[in-house]
């Protein structure tokens, strides 16, 4: 308990509390199988949205290109998956048996040789973790060696998610294309495509989003987490006292590309398919309002963001298909003009002085109970003799 109290201040373990019943309670109970695994879609993008918390809210380090580290955790996924649908049985009708389909329309003869590895779960969930954080890395060395930060690091990796989405697209034979990898049945012989499967994949999401919290919670509150928030207000300051900014800002990039791709392998599970439109530069912009709608600051605020906007933007495109676009900009506007600081901003000035107040008002009461003599025999308090 000591350890949750020195993780957790009061209001940080209500905020996880209410996003756990959210999650496991509430959603389950009041949703359809159909809504419920697309608010678990929904749930896949928090992952990146706590990543951006870290990475740009506290580290001050604003990346346009999260889709990158987003598809590759998908696409990983999406590759074993597609892998163990393409048996020779599966794929008897295709010139060449034993291949994804995609790739026998190409006229490939043969699994290439970077697809050999993906055969393999355990290969296939390092992958997950160590080919983005190493991407992330690379890029992050580059940058932050050499000082380039600002709105010149978020342009360059916007540019490197179109570049990305455009070498996707472009080599259809091995990656599907536009259409991206699809038709994706079983996760060793269990058919994910039942609502069976999709209410454990759900609760297998939210559990891990849990972790993800408390994780990067654990990061915040570590000296690390002190030293974000240094460089993100006096970068020189920190740097003049000894420390390498660079390594810094290089870790916290590359533990957001992490939870990034974790989400989008939750992702591919989830919606049974992986496409280049959720790893250019309108998904990767997407997810960053969804983090500055839940407050740039917060990582329980940033869950709810990204459940706002999603469920904001499916109602309305589904009412005005030809409205929701704007609605969804003047949504990011009113964030940047009126409420700054999102919607933890709005629960930090007017909802929670009041409910530390009703917290205090309660274990005042407990303490006036546990002070209090006991009653004696006759039901009355025995007084204390005077000296």
């Amino acid at each position: 308990m000591t350890h949750v109290k020195s993780l957790l201040s009061r209001q940080e373990l209500i905020g996880l509390l209410v996003v756990a019943a959210l999650i496991f309670v509430l959603m389950p109970l009041s949703m359809d199988i159909f809504r419920l695994n697309l608010f678990g879609k929904y749930l896949t993008y928090a992952f990146v949205a706590i990543g951006l918390v870290l990475c740009w809210g506290k580290g001050g380090i604003l990346s346009l290109g999260q889709g990158v580290f987003f598809g590759l955790g998908g696409y990983c996924m999406a590759m074993y998956l597609k892998l163990e649908a393409s048996t020779p049985e599966a794929t008897a009708i295709q010139s060449t048996p034993g291949i994804p389909d995609f790739m026998d329309w190409n006229q490939i003869t043969s699994l290439p040789w970077f697809w050999e590895p993906f055969n393999s779960l355990t290969f296939t969930l390092l992958a997950i973790i160590v080919l983005p954080a190493l991407f992330a890395f690379v890029i992050g060395a580059a940058m932050f060696k050499r000082r380039v930060g600002g709105v010149y690091f978020a342009i360059i990796t916007q540019a490197i998610a179109a570049i990305l989405t455009i070498l996707i697209i472009g080599q259809q034979g091995y990656t599907g294309g536009v259409n991206g990898i699809t038709d994706l049945r079983t996760l060793k012989g269990w058919d994910i495509r039942t609502d069976e499967a999709k209410y454990v994949l759900y609760y297998v999401n939210g559990g891990l989003l849990i972790a993800v919290l408390l994780l990067s919670q654990f990061v915040l509150k570590s000296k690390l987490g002190r030293l974000l928030v240094a460089v993100r207000d006096k970068e020189d300051r920190v740097r003049f006292s000894g420390y390498d900014v660079s390594n810094i800002k290089i870790f916290v990039f590359c533990f957001a590309a992490v939870l990034s791709a974790i989400g989008g392998a939750m992702f591919t599970l989830q919606v049974g398919f992986m496409s280049p439109s959720f790893v250019g530069i309108v998904p990767s912009i997407e997810m960053v309002i969804f983090c500055a709608v839940g407050g740039r600051l917060s990582i329980f605020g940033a869950v709810y963001g990204t459940l706002l906007v999603n469920w904001a933007k499916t109602t309305f495109s589904e009412t005005f298909p030809e409205l929701w676009l704007f609605g969804l900009g003047g949504l990011f506007i009113a964030v940047v003009l009126v409420f700054p600081n999102g919607l933890s901003g709005l629960y930090r000035t007017y909802l929670a002085p009041h409910v530390d107040r009703l917290i205090s008002r309660g274990n005042s009461g407990n303490r006036l109970e546990r002070v209090s003599p006991p009653p004696d025999l006759d039901g009355e308090a025995t007084a204390k003799p005077a000296e």
